[in-house]
This record gives structure tokens, sequence and C-alpha cells, in this order.
């Protein structure tokens, strides 16, 4: 794949995103249980609207909103995201494909390490 259909396929992902809606459980403004976790789970009643896909009712997940294979699961700027644990994990990375994000168990004195050799390698920190 081509560098320029590589930026195409980020800027359909994006476009899709903007328009993806945010899929919550059925009900979940109803019940006081579900609004401290009102995460998708499929409804699978059989008279349920939102599984017949009723007008007026929330969306329902499908393979529609999916973004392209190619660019799944990138970060933003194209860059396959890894965590990293201490300085020695960059060895195995390369600046041109990898975005580093430090383990949030790290520690500020292995943090601060981490991110100078980072940065001396040409990385980029995401949660620096």
């Amino acid at each position: 794949m081509t560098q320029r259909e590589f930026e195409r396929l980020l800027k359909v992902r994006k476009l899709l995103k903007s328009k993806k809606p945010e899929f919550l459980r059925t009900l979940w403004w109803k019940f006081p249980k579900f609004k401290n976790n009102p995460k998708w789970k499929r409804p699978k009643g059989i008279d349920n609207p939102i599984r017949l896909k009723l007008k007026g009712r929330p969306p329902m997940v499908d393979v529609g909103y999916r973004s392209p294979a190619a660019v799944r699961g990138l970060h933003p700027t194209g860059l396959e995201p890894v965590i990293v644990y201490n300085a020695k994990d960059l060895d195995k990375l390369d600046p041109a494909k990898h975005i580093v994000y430090i383990a949030s168990s790290v520690g500020l004195r292995k943090r601060m390490e981490i991110v100078k050799e980072a940065k001396s390698k040409g990385f980029r920190v995401a949660n620096a």
C-alpha cells in the first residue's frame, strides 16, 4: 500500500468515527444499575425495538461502522501504538513505525528515564 493510499484511509477512518454514534445499552437511561455501566450489550429480547432497528430508537452496533482494516487500531498519526515498560523495550522498536505509550504502572523516576531515552532515539511519546 502506498503512503498516499494509507493517508486516504486515515482520513476515511476519521470521517467514519466522526459520524459513528455512541453505542449504549438498551434502556441505560431508565435503570440506575445501567447508569454506572452503560456500555453496549446486545439486545436479545424477542420484541426489543433496538434489536428490530425500529425508527426513533438508538442505533445498533453493525459491521458498517467499522474502520478500514489497514488502519484499524493505529494512532491518529498513523503510527502503531506500543506500551513500554522500560528503556530496553525501545531497542526493539522503530521510530518511523511506532508511537510509545509508557505503561501506567511505571513510576516517575523510570518514566523520566524512558522519556529521555525515547526523545534521544526519535520516538514520539503519547502520554509523557
